[in-house]
């Protein structure tokens, strides 16, 4: 999938990563962060593409694929966007990149919005893909969004509910959750899946991808209320689908209008999982974007 890429383990902060990275070193460098229940696989469709103009670091996040799963604690603190954004750029000091551009999507797109608001210095800009920010979605949450998205809040309850449950057919409870989600029938390579089913079929990370929703709906909404009004002050691209959730429940444009000073919009004609969908057009878009900022 991610031809003249190689893949290492890399020491985070608390966590060792699993990292897939291709293209010239001297290169600007763009870190690409997945989403649930993925890993950097799903990048394939437009990593080595990407690789061709930049260094393309490609982690699985902490609790996902092959990276670590550390205890969530009582808090869930090890799973807060907090920290999975120190790893990532203790990853990226790993390659002695000191500012780079992240494109993240879906629970990435978390991490990489509150890497933005922690590390201002380090992130040039941001591409963020079919999310509105956490706090705001929990807030304007309807009939409609809890219908569309009951994974939110199935995954959240104490454990061992829905860790148990899931561990009844890891399988099918991946499938229910890419394909529903998905605008049409499955985006996904054969590869990819295989990859994604994997690791999902590991109690360990079926129970770290919960402590992630634990996290989001508690601590990380917490330091999102600490923040005091504070925007990110990099370039914000925000690119969503157009035949899913964000388009159907909410205003993404608006809402992160509210949360970054500089917000840039577009549209795709795909659902969640909008990479794997529609990748020349997520391209087509994504590459101008870094064009003007990677080395800005």
């Amino acid at each position: 999938m991610f031809d003249c890429f190689r893949e290492d383990r890399i020491r985070g902060d608390g966590a060792t990563l699993f990292v897939r990275h291709g293209g010239d070193p001297a290169a600007p460098p763009l870190l690409l962060l997945h989403g649930y229940p993925q890993s950097s696989a799903m990048w394939h469709p437009i990593a080595p593409r990407l690789a061709r103009d930049y260094h393309v670091i490609c982690p699985d996040l902490r609790g996902y694929g092959r990276s670590d799963k550390p205890a969530g604690g009582a808090d869930h603190a090890a799973y807060s966007k907090r920290a999975m954004a120190r790893d990532l750029i203790a990853v990226m000091d790993h390659f002695g990149h000191d500012r780079f551009v992240v494109a993240a999507h879906d629970r990435g797109a978390r991490v990489a919005h509150r890497m933005g608001l922690d590390h201002p210095d380090r992130v040039r800009a941001a591409a963020i893909l079919d999310i509105a920010p956490t706090r705001e979605m929990y807030a304007r949450t309807d009939r409609a969004f809890a219908t569309a998205y009951w994974h939110w809040f199935f995954l959240i309850q104490p454990a061992p509910l829905p860790e148990r449950m899931i561990e009844a057919d890891p399988d099918g409870f991946w499938t229910m959750q890419t394909i529903g989600l998905s605008a049409g029938a499955s985006p996904f390579s054969d590869a990819a899946t295989e990859e994604y089913r994997t690791a999902f079929r590991d109690p360990a990370m079926i129970h770290a991808a919960c402590e992630d929703y634990r996290a989001a709906a508690g601590i990380d909404i917490r330091h999102d209320d600490q923040d005091g009004g504070r925007k990110l002050p990099m370039p914000v691209l925000i690119l969503w689908g157009r035949r899913g959730v964000i388009e159907r429940c909410f205003d993404p444009l608006a809402l992160w209008q509210d949360r970054a000073a500089h917000v840039e919009a577009a549209t795709v004609n795909a659902g969640h999982f909008l990479v794997e969908e529609a990748p020349d057009a997520v391209l087509a878009e994504l590459a101008p974007f870094l064009a003007r900022h990677a080395t800005a």
